[in-house]
């Protein structure tokens, strides 16, 4: 359609039955069709891992979802001691935005390429005060799945990326996924453009180094990779029936990430639920540029549904770029209803 992505890949799977759906190219250069093993950006379905990652600690007993920042970054304000994990997976928090500063913008621009460690990335919103109460409201913020990983290390004594593997990536076989600092993306990848008419679109695949997002949205993953890991996600590979419980307990109505997906979006503990006219998907979206991602499963895992566009779109945006929004969510709610009422 006029404005859209350059390329879209989505894959269909219904128990051991996988699809794999393409349409444009992986890369205008080479005019490469998209392939279920390319590489790219998940952007902030990468927050569903770190969730993962803590879900699965919980599990275990070595991290608990009334753990406080006071108590396992006491070196953070003071102001947030209080937040516990299961607000911060929540997105109740009232963390701020790290991203949403003017000196974070202003020090990612200065040095695309080269992000700062980890550990710098929340000094940006050091000065800025909670948005509520902790635990009084629902606002998405990247703040707080870094806030995740970097509990998860000082709990754990591992890197995030260690736990990472050892808890997610490892038990699901996920190959093709890693968390890299830089720009570096591996080919084959499934290239991320920018389109402003009457320009060129513009490849912007290693615009920014993966260090600058991490644990909220660094990962770079391949669809069939992220295919296996909502399916093993949601269906309680990673986590008993217990903590899945505690997960899908609670979802706060109208709780969405970016962009929305189809239906009607609640928010539960790194996890959404998209309650459409074909039937309850849970999974996460998310928007990087260059990108934008979708990936669903049934509550049972056994039918999943995940769609890749090489272009970001938002809520928020205006004329055409909305256009392709709104197609883009109507071709996700053609994937669940395929999945959901297909054999």
């Amino acid at each position: 359609m006029p404005g859209g992505p350059p390329g879209v890949i989505a894959i269909t799977q219904v128990g051991d039955d996988k699809t794999v759906h393409t349409a444009g190219v992986a890369d205008l250069a080479t005019g490469e069709a998209p392939a279920m093993d390319d590489y790219m950006r998940v952007a902030s379905v990468a927050k569903a891992f770190s969730g993962a990652t803590a879900l699965s600690l919980v599990d275990d007993n070595t991290m608990s979802l009334d753990d406080t920042i006071g108590t396992r970054l006491p070196t953070l304000p003071a102001a947030w001691a209080d937040v516990t994990l299961r607000q911060l997976l929540s997105h109740t928090s009232g963390l701020p935005d790290f991203t949403e500063v003017r000196a974070f913008q202003e020090a990612a621009f200065a040095s695309l390429e080269t992000a700062p460690p980890p550990g710098m990335l929340l000094s940006y919103a050091y000065d800025q005060p909670l948005n509520f109460p902790p635990g009084s409201q629902y606002r998405y913020s990247n703040s707080d799945n870094i806030a995740v990983g970097l509990m998860i290390e000082a709990t754990t004594g591992l890197g995030y990326e260690e736990a990472l593997h050892k808890q997610v990536l490892d038990p699901l076989g996920l190959d093709s996924t890693t968390l890299p600092s830089g720009i570096e993306l591996p080919e084959p990848a499934l290239h991320g453009y920018d389109i402003d008419p009457p320009n060129a679109p513009t490849d912007v695949s290693t615009f920014m180094a993966a260090g600058w997002s991490w644990s909220s949205g660094g990962i770079v993953s391949t669809p069939n990779d992220l295919n296996a890991f909502i399916r093993g996600y949601v269906g309680g590979e990673l986590f008993g029936s217990e903590t899945q419980a505690e997960q899908t307990e609670l979802f706060i109505p109208g709780g969405e990430s970016g962009p929305p997906g189809p239906g009607t979006n609640s928010a539960s503990l790194s996890l959404f639920r998209y309650d459409t006219s074909c039937g309850i998907v849970y999974g996460h979206t998310g928007n990087i540029p260059g990108y934008t991602q979708f990936a669903v499963a049934s509550p049972d895992g056994s039918r999943s549904a995940t769609m890749s566009m090489t272009l970001a779109r938002n809520e928020g945006s205006l004329g055409q770029d909305l256009e392709v929004l709104r197609a883009l969510q109507q071709a996700e709610l053609a994937a669940i209803c395929l999945i959901l009422d297909g054999a």
